[in-house]
This record gives structure tokens, C-alpha cells and sequence, in this order.
């Protein structure tokens, strides 16, 4: 019966840090970018012809996957409108070109999570195919391009960001000037111009959010897990080699002799098997948390006596106030459950513990262990 009991409960443990994973693997990885803004086209020119402001029109499209919350590609479209200013001799060139870049959440990779929600940073760079065209020549002139830029982002809703972003773009093998006239032999990355936009992502998907704004990966390594099965084994050995008591005639003696399950639940509970773990900056309980909860409900019924520490926990990303106050939140809300379960509210005690500082900062998988609620019966 005990051992039933023991792996009844490593399984609850597994599958509340397995829901963390599983939970965080819920995001949007699909989105759509659109931008308009400004250019300016650095080289090559004709004598006599140049930009010297910064020029309407461009325009960028632009659908991009995430793979996780740090890295995905994108492929894009983009169309520069390049005329004459100020003192320069009139031209009216166009420039198209479709790019495959990959981005790079510079964001998430920083950190920003530790002092904002809403602003974020993505980095792109990749290669494509340009077109530049201009009425003095026929046809275009076909060049390839390399692109680099940042982009930074104010979410707006779990379906909004408004960005801005500023890219270089590179041409190599254009033998036109930016206004139409033949450059001969020029074959490197000759050509240059920058582009400025302000635009939207619009996030496409049935879940929440969007990777762009995950703070966990939610990938397949279940890390941390050593130590809670290491528990169980240390718990498994311990009971395997205590010595087998003798039966006796009194059942009382029987009893005083061996552990009982109620007693190997309420070291469960005190050794933090049964933990009700929480989604990053949120206060409801994840859904796979319900196991851990009906373990603790059902001994806190059958034992009257008992009573109940709620200790609440945060993981060390934010400041140590909010900390507190996250943590705090976090066990007030599972001792509501239990109250509402018909508990009474004398034998719940709320414990903050703030940021649990036993776990790694840095690793997204420890991070999820350590939003938790965790109990101890007195």
C-alpha cells in the first residue's frame, strides 16, 4: 500500500512539473508583420543626384514563425519609393525585393522580463532578391541583398504589438545607380540603403499568447526532475529496509510499531510531493495542480485536527517586493480553494516566501518549479 502511495505521488509531482512544460508549450508561433515608413538610399549615386533627407515611401509584409520564444524566421516583402531631394537633379527609381531572415528575440535572450512586460526587442538578418527599377532603363536590375535590423515592440494586447524598426540593406551586383544609371563592373555589396518603418504585429493562433512574449521555452527537457525522484528513491529505500515488525495481538501496538499511510501522506505533504504550481506572473493555479490539491483537501478532512501552512513562492524574476506580494497572492488563492471546500479558515495559515532563491535563476525549467504553493500540516 505504501508503495502505491509513494508512486501515486511521484506521478502527481511529475505531472505538475510536466503541466509547467506543457503548459508554457502554449503559445502562438505565427504572426504577420506590416510596416510604412521612411528610406534613405546611401550609395551609389550619379553626380548630381543624392537624397539628402530621409525619403518617403516604404512598405514591408511580412509572416514570421517562432520555433520558440527566442529564435523563429521570417520571410518578408518590401517596396522603396526613391526620389530626388533637396538640390539634387529629379529621378523617380523603385526597389522591391523578398527576404528570408532569421530573428532573434533580443528580448527574452536579455532578459527584459526582469523590469518590463510590454517592451520588447527582436533582431532579423538574412538574404534575398531585389529589384531596382527606374523609366530610364528597361527592364531591372537584379541584385542580391543582405538585410540586419532591430525591431523594437510595445505589446498592446495578446494580439497587438506596435513596432519600430530600423534595417540596413546590402546589394551586391547592382549595376544601376540608385537613379537608373549604369554602374559598370560593379559586382560587390556596392549598394546601400536604410529604411525605417513603424508598423504592427498582428499574432495569429488559439492560444493566449505569443512567443514573442513567453517567458519559458516549453521545451521537451524536463531538468530539475533528478532531485524530486531522487526523493522518492531515498523515501522507497528507507521504507524497504526498516525491519519488519512482529505481529502482535493488540492491534494499538500494531500501530505504534509501524507507519501508517496517514502518516506517510502527512510526510508527503511536509516534504513537498504534492505542490500546486502557477504559470509565470499569475495567481491561479495551473489545471494539473488539482491532483496535488484533492491529496491535501482529503487528509485535512480526515485528520480535523490538523492544521495548514500555505507557503507561497515566486521565481527571482522581478523585484523582491512584487515577489512577496506574487507569493502571497498565490497561497491566499489556493487557501480560498480550501475554504470554499469547506475548511475552515482557523486551520489555514498564508505563508509568503517570496523569490525562492534555491532555484537558478537563469534556467527557464527551474523557473517553473519554483511558482508554487507548497504545504505543511501541523
Amino acid at each position: 500500500m505504501k508503495k502505491v502511495v509513494m508512486t501515486l505521488a511521484l506521478a502527481l509531482a511529475l505531472t505538475g512539473v510536466r503541466a509547467q512544460t506543457e503548459n508554457n508549450n502554449s503559445f502562438n508561433k505565427w504572426s504577420v508583420e506590416l510596416g510604412a515608413g521612411f528610406n534613405k538610399p546611401q550609395k551609389p549615386f550619379s553626380d548630381g543626384y543624392s537624397t539628402n533627407t530621409v525619403s518617403p515611401w516604404t512598405g514591408d509584409l511580412g509572416v514570421r514563425y517562432m520555433f520558440n520564444n527566442k529564435f523563429g524566421l521570417k520571410a518578408d516583402f518590401g517596396y522603396n519609393s526613391l526620389t530626388a531631394k533637396g538640390s539634387s537633379i529629379d529621378f523617380d527609381s523603385k526597389y522591391y525585393r523578398v527576404d528570408l531572415q532569421a530573428v532573434a528575440n533580443l528580448g527574452r535572450i536579455m532578459n527584459f522580463e526582469t523590469w518590463t512586460n510590454t517592451i520588447g526587442l527582436l533582431g532579423h538578418a538574412g538574404f534575398g532578391y531585389g529589384q531596382l527599377r527606374n523609366d530610364n532603363f528597361k527592364g531591372a536590375d537584379e541584385v542580391g541583398n543582405f538585410i540586419a535590423g532591430v525591431t523594437g515592440q510595445i505589446r498592446l494586447s495578446n494580439r497587438l504589438a506596435l513596432t519600430g524598426d530600423f534595417s540596413t540593406i546590402l546589394n551586391a551586383s547592382q549595376d544601376r545607380t540608385f537613379d537608373g544609371a549604369y554602374v559598370p563592373g560593379n559586382r560587390g555589396f556596392s549598394g546601400v540603403l536604410f529604411n525605417g518603418t513603424v508598423g504592427l504585429n498582428v499574432y495569429l493562433g488559439k492560444n493566449t499568447k505569443h512567443a514573442d512574449w513567453v517567458v519559458t521555452e516549453g521545451n521537451n527537457n524536463y531538468a530539475d526532475l533528478t532531485a524530486l525522484e531522487n526523493k522518492v528513491s531515498d523515501l522507497e529505500e528507507q521504507i524497504k529496509n526498516r525491519p519488519v515488525q512482529k505481529e502482535v495481538v493488540v492491534e494499538k501496538q500494531v500501530n505504534n510499531a509501524q507507519l501508517t499511510d496517514n502518516d506517510l501522506i502527512k510526510r508527503m505533504i511536509n516534504d513537498k510531493y504534492y505542490s500546486v504550481y502557477f504559470d509565470f506572473n499569475k495567481t491561479t493555479p495551473i489545471e494539473n495542480s488539482t491532483a496535488a490539491i484533492d491529496v491535501v483537501l482529503n487528509y485535512l478532512r480526515k485528520n480535523p485536527s490538523a492544521s495548514l501552512d500555505l507557503v507561497g513562492y515566486a521565481d527571482q524574476v522581478g523585484k523582491a517586493e512584487y515577489n512577496e506580494k506574487l507569493s502571497r497572492t498565490r497561497a491566499t488563492n489556493v487557501k480560498t480553494i480550501f475554504e470554499k471546500a469547506g475548511i475552515a479558515s482557523s486551520r489555514l495559515n498564508v505563508v509568503a516566501n517570496g523569490a525562492d532563491t534555491s532555484i537558478q535563476k537563469d534556467s527557464d525549467e527551474a523557473r517553473r518549479l519554483a511558482r508554487r504553493v507548497t504545504f505543511i500540516v501541523k
